[in-house]
Parts: C-alpha cells; structure tokens; sequence
C-alpha cells in the first residue's frame, strides 16, 4: 500500500473537487488517481462498492468515500486557514440544504436542471425543457440564501472563505455552468461576485488544474504538486 493517502478523483465533479479543496487546504498531499466516470478502476470499486467519487484510501486502510467526510477528516488534520472557525451547526445546515438527499435540497434541483434529459421521465408529460426551467425555478429559493448571507459578509458565514464556502461553491459554479447566458443576467450580484471570486482564486485554480488519467502500473501523481 502507498505510504500516502490515495484519492480516487473526477476533475469536474463537484464532490471531488470538494475532497481536493480539503486536501489542498490542510496541505495534506496524496497520490491522486484521477479517472473518468464510465470506466471506473476495479481497486475503486473493491474499496468502495458505492464507487462514486471522491474515494480517499488512507495508508492505514481506513477508506472515506463522501467528500464532506474527507473535507472534514483533512481540516481536522491540519486547518492552518481556520475554515472550520465559523459556526459548525450552522455550516452543516447549509451544507446539507445543498447537497442533502430530500427534494427540498439544492442537488435535487440541480441535477434535474443541468440533466434534464434523465429526469424527464419522472413525467412524460412534461417537455425536456419544462423540466429544465421548473428545476431551474425551484433552485432558486436556496440561491436567494446564498444571496442574503453574502448581502452580510463577502463569504457564506464570515469575511473568509470557510468551511461553508468551499463545500458548497462547487455545486453553484455548476448551477452557473448550466445555463451561462441566464445566471449571467440573474438577479443575485452577491452570489456572482461571490462565485467569481472563489474560480479567479489559486485554491480553484489548483484544484482544477488537469492531471493525467490513472491506469494501473502508472508512476504516482501527487497531490498537491
């Protein structure tokens, strides 16, 4: 087994751009095998039968397969940022109100805007694009939170980036990245300052730079470089 941590990772997923943030922030490095969802390797599937990403194979053995799990189990490590200083009771409510399994949760809605496609099916009565813009309408009740807590504070919960931040800001870029032209002439100037900030910042920057896909045999790629 490797003496470092390894991270099973998609470049644009939201979670595993979330476990990378973790990571990145606690400068814990990793082996990082990035992969492409339809052809998943076996040693992911065998530590994690879910195999979704992110998965992160500790040296010990002990394996986290949900990206707040790494998130928090990094920051928990080493946190030299305090992005876990902000209220956690009231950052875990956030969170979960984005990324929860209820359908009242943000990723409900994403998901049935950005994959419309999928979702249509839920009732056939309703066109691919009524599916879009009803999902689309529903999200925004939780984008018009995001919006009142950043009318306060540059960030979700302080005048820094926190835990709350960089959980979330990757589901809202691909909110944004679902329909560009719409969220661009949105009514919600904090939101989009907001998330602006978080992609022009060398944490974004880092955690999304590309890396080359993993196959078994391969010289490590460590993470952060």
């Amino acid at each position: 087994m490797s003496d470092l941590p390894i991270l099973y990772s998609f470049r644009r997923c939201p979670y595993a751009m979330r476990a990378r943030i973790g990571l990145l922030e606690a400068n814990i490095k990793v082996e990082l095998r990035e992969i492409i969802l339809r052809d998943k390797p076996a040693h992911m599937r065998q530590i994690s039968p879910k195999a979704t990403v992110p998965v992160l194979l500790l040296p010990n053995g002990t394996v986290l397969d949900e990206s707040l799990d790494i998130l928090l189990w990094a920051l928990n490590q080493n946190d030299p940022n305090n992005l876990l200083a902000a209220d956690q009771k009231i950052t875990i409510k956030l969170i979960e109100q984005t990324d929860g399994s209820e359908a009242s949760h943000f990723k409900h809605h994403l998901d049935r805007y950005k994959y419309a496609s999928r979702y249509k099916a839920d009732d056939s009565r309703v066109s691919e694009q009524a599916t879009a813009l009803n999902a689309r309408k529903d999200s925004e009740t939780y984008i018009q939170t995001l919006e009142s807590l950043l009318a306060n504070n540059p960030f979700l919960l302080a005048n820094k980036p926190t835990l709350a931040d960089y959980a979330i800001a990757p589901f809202i870029r691909q909110f944004a990245n679902s329909g560009r032209e719409w969220w661009d002439q949105a009514p919600y100037p904090n939101t989009q300052k907001w998330l602006e900030a978080f992609i022009a910042s060398p944490t974004f920057q880092t955690i999304f730079q590309k890396f080359p896909l993993w196959k078994d045999g391969d010289a490590p790629t460590h993470f952060p470089t």
